[in-house]
């Protein structure tokens, strides 16, 4: 019944309709092929010479399969070292920043504190502050505590950086939470804690495995801070590696493709693992 439903709705689609539907497949097919296509460029001049590059440039396919470029990146930078650095602070910055904001929201968005409003205009406000704002600062700070070069100061930067977003946006969501839910909780004998494990907790994960996924991808792509923070080969992060491929009078188009590629791979991963964990967050969460 189901099947024959559709297609009669199908068959009672006028022309216009169908114009429409195949305008738009139209346009989403062309907006897909110049989304990927800067992509497919850099994997074509990641397996390119040096020479081929100069003599054919950068939009022909390559003469013959060029690894060495890679292999440059691989071994000027020290990449394994900084892959791992990068793979470390993310990780932890995504946790830590998930936790802190459900922390932070459930105070504000369910616990109701006094001058609530006045707190979540403040963060806001902090979310639209620059970085170049900050940095000073946060240098000053760090070499105080005695975490100058040290990932733990990024790790402590970024989890209340990403947090800050996370704590506005989860308090937005607890702010319209079911009243009668609470109190029910609270007339079972259940302690504010208990609350906030068995009942808001199950409601609100598909939203913090979302924010934990670009929490992750946005703490892998910075860059500014990272730089001013770490000063050593040895604590600096995947984005650095890439950006000390650029010279003042030569760079060689290659091999920096060749490491942005190798820099985007672990991100891309990532991205593909969780992809139906990211799906279900922006559709799920409403209360059933």
């Amino acid at each position: 019944m189901a099947t024959v439903s559709i297609e009669k709705k199908s068959s009672q689609l006028t022309p216009k309709m169908n114009l429409q539907r195949w305008t738009l497949l139209v346009i989403l097919c062309i907006s897909a092929v110049l989304f990927i296509a800067p992509f497919i460029i850099m994997v074509i001049n990641a397996f390119k010479s040096p020479a081929d590059y100069s003599a054919n440039g950068p939009l022909s396919f390559p003469k013959e399969l060029y690894v060495d470029g890679l292999r440059s990146f691989w071994d000027r930078v020290q990449f394994g070292g900084k892959l791992w650095n990068s793979i470390w602070t993310s990780g932890i910055v995504a946790v830590l920043a998930v936790l802190l904001s459900l922390l932070n929201s459930y105070a504000l968005g369910i616990g109701r504190i006094k001058g609530r409003l006045s707190i979540v205009a403040l963060i806001l406000l902090a979310n639209m502050l620059p970085q170049e704002v900050l940095i000073y600062p946060l240098f000053t700070m760090a070499n105080t505590l005695g975490l100058n070069n040290s990932p733990w100061s990024i790790v402590i930067i970024f989890t209340v950086i990403q947090s800050a977003f996370g704590t506005y946006l989860l308090a937005s969501v607890m702010g319209t939470f079911p009243i009668a839910l609470l109190e029910a909780a609270r007339l079972d004998g259940a302690s504010r804690w208990r609350i906030l494990w068995q009942v808001v907790y199950p409601i609100v994960k598909p939203t913090m495995a979302v924010l934990m996924i670009f929490f992750f991808i946005w703490t892998w792509n910075e860059f500014f801070i990272p730089l001013v923070m770490l000063t050593t080969n040895d604590s600096q992060t995947v984005p650095i590696a890439l950006a000390s491929l650029q010279g003042d009078r030569m760079l060689d188009v290659p091999t920096l493709n060749a490491g942005a590629l190798v820099s985007l791979l672990p991100t891309l991963i990532f991205f593909l693992i969780f992809q139906r964990t990211l799906t279900r967050g922006v559709t799920a969460g409403a209360v059933k």
